[in-house]
């Protein structure tokens, strides 16, 4: 399965071996967004939240899912990560669009290995976290657009999507 790494010469899963590969620094962004209601909009910026803050709490759930995602993706390297920081954009409703919270997650390493889906894992965990503390009042909010931004670092060098 020639250009997927995650598989060997006999088409079984494995961890990739890194050992020989320098570490580097390394950095991902992500991005996604969870369109809402615009009233669910409102609570999330007037901080009225039966749960809470509902920012807060997600961007602490994004680290924490940033520091698990080992434990989540099975062929996925424990790294030791040195930055995770995760902004959130607040959005009104503009039709057709509906009003949208839109996280941004970057996740920081110097290692033999990227932070692709540390990037990822914060901020899908992040918007679920948001869906978590606000479907008492919106239980139709939808994730959208969850994907990679950019990498940089290692052989393969930087992508920035286009």
């Amino acid at each position: 399965m020639s250009g997927l790494t995650h598989f060997d010469a006999q088409g079984q899963a494995h961890m990739v071996d890194v050992a020989a590969k320098p570490a580097t620094h390394r950095v991902a962004v992500a991005a996604g967004r969870i369109d809402m209601l615009p009233a669910t909009l409102a609570v999330i910026q007037a901080g009225t939240a039966r749960k809470g803050d509902v920012l807060g709490v997600a961007r602490i759930a994004g680290i924490q899912a940033a520091k698990r995602t080992s434990d989540l993706i099975p062929l996925c390297h424990p790294l030791a990560l040195t930055r995770v920081a995760l902004d959130f954009t607040l959005h009104e409703a503009r039709p057709p669009q509906a009003a949208a919270v839109e996280c941004r997650a970057t996740v920081e390493t110097v290692g033999p290995t990227g932070v692709e889906m540390e990037a990822l894992t914060a901020c899908a965990t992040a918007l679920l976290t948001i869906y978590d503390m606000c479907k008492a009042v919106d239980r139709g909010m939808v994730l959208r657009d969850v994907g990679l931004l950019e990498k940089h670092g290692g052989k393969s060098g930087s992508y920035v999507r286009d």
